[in-house]
């Protein structure tokens, strides 16, 4: 088993809801245990425009390799109708390979970890929620980034329901529409 982090966004149709089945789709992997998520966050769009972003971050036990976890991503991204018109466009769905294990990638189409992640407080903030002590490999201490991204706009969403037990519900996706193939 593997510990990976993954980066989740959307800003196109009902982004929060996506986000939820999203948690939802990849918890039903028999390759992989969700094993914390963070709160949902309101971000700007960083180098392009379109509408806020909804973002999370999870913590995933997973037996597949990097290259499947990463194929399950793209898989994923298109049963929510992911389209790649062009770079930072818009999107229902985007998921990110943060960290996989302590390992370091750097291939055409996979580096691992994610060369933005700390430039971007989208990801830097509810990773370390979720991981507060969270070291990056060959990087240091992820809180040690903090300052460089305090300038970008991020909102924690509050859940519409203060009931802890309906909350808890609504966060693991229970309500989710369907499941995924």
């Amino acid at each position: 088993m593997t510990v990976a982090y993954l980066g989740l966004g959307a800003n196109l149709g009902d982004a929060r809801q996506t986000l939820k089945d999203a948690v939802v789709c990849l918890a039903q992997q028999h390759t992989i245990s969700v094993l914390a998520k963070s709160s949902f966050y309101r971000t700007a769009p960083i180098d392009a425009g379109g509408d806020d972003y909804f973002n999370c971050v999870v913590k995933l036990d997973t037996t597949s390799p990097v290259r499947h976890l990463l194929a399950l991503c793209h898989k994923i991204e298109h049963h929510f109708g992911r389209e790649r018109p062009f770079r930072n466009a818009p999107r229902t769905l985007d998921l990110d390979i943060l960290l996989y294990g302590e390992q370091s990638i750097e291939e055409p189409d996979l580096i691992v970890p994610h060369p933005r992640l700390v430039e971007r407080a989208f990801v830097l903030v509810p990773l370390l929620e979720i991981e507060p002590a969270l070291i990056i490999p060959q990087r240091g201490r992820a809180d040690a980034f903090l300052a460089s991204v305090a300038q970008q706009r991020i909102e924690k969403v509050k859940s519409p329901c203060q009931c802890p037990m309906l909350s808890a519900l609504a966060d693991t996706g229970d309500t989710a529409k369907g499941t995924c193939s």
